[in-house]
């Protein structure tokens, strides 16, 4: 049966409300017990930030990640057992922090954050820089949009900046009011209803925050390919085209959801599939 779009019970995100300003909850991740009390003590200092919690390395930090909730995570870079790196590469999604990176003398690290505007503290951490970082913070994580798409964007500074290669670019989709990074070989299809696009995956259905043009620019030399003016296909997740017409096809992906390719994109999907 050709694919018919299940509209899921999800509505589209409003722009969050301005209310009262409260005061972040901090989560300090370092491995060496004295950089945590300094820090843990200038943050103290300001009156807009209470620290939930320390965590000495990226494992330990991931338990605090669920049961803390930070609204913030200040996250030093070099860590035995997991590093900043690796618990980055960790978050998948949900209730994201904003993530400030801290780093003792990684210049390449720094370079790669600045390129992405991230931010990040050179320790020893002046109480200037450490302000600045909050205020930022306060800013970022009234919208939970913008803090997982900068998770993303660290996940993929952080590969070239551990000396790791580009790492796998991810698509942030929303599912309720949470936020999930995606890899791009697991969705099936990006598809629009009206001022909507959904992230279509084998599983589930997430609300996609770009335009579907957005989307194909963005995705220009990946795998993505237009087959109808509403609907990309991962060309690596089809299973079979069927000719319903000599103009009409219907591709079938690897779930089964079938997609009708517009008499337009045929002769361009066939030769991409015929690769």
């Amino acid at each position: 049966m050709i694919h018919t779009p299940i509209k899921p019970r999800v509505s589209v995100p409003d722009r969050e409300e301005s209310g009262a300003v409260s005061r972040l909850r901090a989560l300090i991740v370092d491995d060496e017990p004295i950089a945590r009390q300094i820090l843990r003590e200038e943050l103290e200092v300001l009156a807009s930030v209470d620290v939930v919690g320390e965590a000495e390395n990226g494992e330990a930090a991931l338990t605090l990640l669920d049961s803390k909730s930070p609204d913030v995570m200040f996250l030093d870079i070099q860590m035995p057992v997991m590093n900043g790196f690796e618990l980055l590469s960790r978050m998948h999604g949900g209730r994201m922090p904003v993530v400030v990176m801290v780093t003792a003398y990684d210049q390449h690290a720094i370079r790669a954050f600045e390129a992405g505007a991230i931010d990040y503290l050179l320790k020893p951490v002046s109480q200037e820089r450490l302000t600045q970082a909050v205020d930022r913070a306060s800013r970022l994580h009234r919208s939970p949009l913008q803090v997982a798409e900068r998770v993303a964007a660290l996940q993929e500074i952080s590969g070239l900046a551990s000396g790791g290669g580009q790492q796998p670019r991810k698509v942030v989709g929303r599912l309720g009011e949470e936020y999930f990074l995606l890899n791009l070989g697991e969705i099936l299809a990006f598809q629009a209803e009206g001022d909507v696009t959904w992230i279509v995956t084998a599983k589930q259905r997430y609300y996609a925050a770009h335009t579907l043009r957005a989307i194909e620019e963005r995705l220009s030399h990946s795998a993505f390919r237009r087959i109808h003016r509403n609907t990309l296909i991962n060309i690596n997740q089809v299973r079979k085209m069927s000719m319903i017409t000599s103009q009409r096809w219907l591709v079938t992906l690897n779930n089964g959801d079938e997609f009708v390719v517009s008499k337009r994109q045929a002769k361009n999907v066939r030769e991409v599939l015929s690769w």
